[in-house]
């Protein structure tokens, strides 16, 4: 299906000396992936923050594991009203409204005098991180150019990833202070970043697919030619948007057809996207969403996240016993995954997506059966015996973060944010995001009480077996979107992409026809 559908699309020309990074576009990109350093910091500083919260306020194994997990569950809600809001306020304002969120979160947090207190804050943190995860592939994705996409829609990993190694530098920061500080003063520190991104992200332009939508065509313009690589592909690009927007080629963009524009696009707030994506959907809406969601599903299903968030347990398990020991080593799944990501981060827009999530969605399955086998052979050694194993265990895990961070990490979102039609895009992405906060708030609930049934070793054997299934998933039903526009890429999930735009465009047209008659009328 993949290799014929994208045959019939055309690709971008690329040009004989590859352009350089259009500097605004990159600025921006920068800008709003910064809100992705509070999902990394939240769930890092929680591997080491519950050492010290169930000492201090003495809760049970079962209430830590709810702790750290529920935050996902929580912030499917802000993803999901993230969707509704960024199409209403605009992908800047929500950007600001996740910042104000979780800067409210973790100040509860921090200042929590007990277990209820802190789930009250989990909470309200879980929407901000919910809100911010959503908005900033799709921001990034709006404004980048076709040549950069793929390098500059993978920042929001790159920033989720240096949130993670912040949040265990923390950990072991603030490790020596007495027990009831030490974990409040990590939580404290998060509440540092959303300040500088709110007030940051306010000096960033709105993006230009939300303002043609608004009718604000001559400000889409100027965002265009600020972010595009020539005034060409500006004017090309502001054609694409309008004409899936629903304004005829041809047609100009005065403040009367801007009104019209308004008046016909009250579904740009939502209305109707909901039916049209999971009530009725269309059969290329429909490979998009097993495409989109089973890549996140994916991505979580491998328990990354609980090796980010249990780091220090499994560390303990491979033989490192000293508690400040062990939040030492798990600094280096933090910058393992730091230092990894650039390299899918500069060759998603040289060899593609599909080849970067293959290779890694190989390589952790490796990794993970390499990691659960060494694990399961330590219970049946001497522990003088199993040094080298657990040499191995650590090697293992490592390999693992890093195949995650130079492929599937970033390259889904980067992936998920392109394969959406415009009327559909935020509120998919939203869709997508709650599911793959789903499966990481299930994993990371479950990683405990599923060690305790099947073992630490177990567990990693069936991680091993998803990485391996959505292995061949990503080959069957992935297809490349490399140098494709946004506006094209939603052709590689079927032929009738292009009648349904078709029909859309010009049922849109007899309206915008009607309604300039009517006002022609009345003059």
């Amino acid at each position: 299906m993949s290799t014929d559908a994208a045959e019939a699309v055309p690709a971008a020309v690329a040009p004989a000396k590859r352009a350089p990074i259009n500097k605004y576009a990159f600025a921006c990109a920068l800008l709003a992936s910064m809100n992705s350093v509070l999902l990394g910091y939240d769930i890092s500083v929680m591997s080491g923050a519950q050492l010290f919260m169930k000492e201090d306020l003495k809760i049970t194994d079962t209430q830590i594991e709810i702790l750290a997990g529920v935050i996902n569950i929580y912030s499917l809600f802000g993803s999901l009203a993230a969707g509704v809001t960024s199409d209403w306020l605009g992908r800047r304002y929500t950007m600001v409204l996740a910042a104000a969120i979780f800067f409210t979160g973790a100040l509860l947090m921090g200042l929590a005098p007990d277990y209820a207190i802190l789930m009250v804050g989990r909470f309200v943190a879980g929407i901000g991180v919910g809100f911010a995860l959503m908005i900033a592939p799709v921001y990034t994705a709006e404004v980048a150019p076709t040549s950069a996409r793929g390098f500059l829609t993978s920042f929001p990993e790159v920033f989720n990833n240096f949130g993670i190694l912040l949040g265990y530098v923390s950990n072991f920061a603030f490790a020596r202070l007495p027990v009831h500080l030490s974990w409040r003063a990590m939580f404290l520190v998060g509440a540092v970043p959303p300040v500088f991104l709110g007030v940051a992200v306010l000096a960033m332009p709105e993006s230009p697919r939300w303002l043609v939508m608004r009718g604000r065509i001559d400000d889409a313009r100027r965002v265009l030619r600020k972010t595009s690589d020539s005034d060409d592909e500006a004017e090309a690009r502001l054609l694409d948007i309008k004409k899936v927007v629903g304004i005829p080629e041809g047609v100009s963009d005065a403040d009367d057809v801007a009104a019209i524009v308004r008046a016909n696009n009250k579904n740009s707030r939502g209305d109707g996207v909901w039916k049209e994506l999971l009530v009725n959907p269309s059969r290329p809406v429909r490979r998009m969403l097993v495409a989109g969601l089973g890549l996140m599903f994916i991505q979580q299903a491998t328990g990354v996240d609980c090796v980010v968030m249990y780091s220090p347990r499994v560390f303990e398990r491979a033989g490192i016993k000293s508690k400040t020991n062990s939040l030492g080593a798990s600094m280096a799944v933090g910058a393992c995954k730091t230092f990894f990501i650039p390299i899918s981060t500069l060759l998603l827009d040289r060899i593609g997506r599909r080849p970067l999530l293959l290779a890694s969605g190989g390589g952790m399955a490796i990794f993970l059966f390499t990691l659960a086998t060494s694990l399961h052979m330590m219970d049946r050694r001497p522990e003088g015996e199993a040094a080298a194993l657990g040499a191995v265990s650590i090697a293992a895990m490592l390999s693992f973060v890093a195949s995650f961070a130079s492929g599937l990490g970033p390259v889904a979102w980067v992936y998920c944010s392109e394969i959406y039609p415009l009327r559909l895009r935020a509120q998919a992405a939203a869709i997508g995001t709650g599911l793959n906060r789903i499966m990481s708030g299930a994993t990371t609930m479950s990683f405990l009480s599923l060690s305790n049934s099947i073992t630490i070793a177990g567990s990693f054997y069936l991680y091993a077996c998803i990485a391996a299934a959505g292995w061949v998933f990503m080959y069957f039903f992935l297809p490349e979107t490399m140098g494709k526009s946004l506006e094209d890429t939603a052709k590689l999930f079927g032929k009738d992409a292009d009648d349904e735009d078709a029909v859309v465009a010009a049922g849109r047209h007899e309206r915008k026809k009607s309604s300039t008659e009517l006002v022609t009328a009345q003059h």
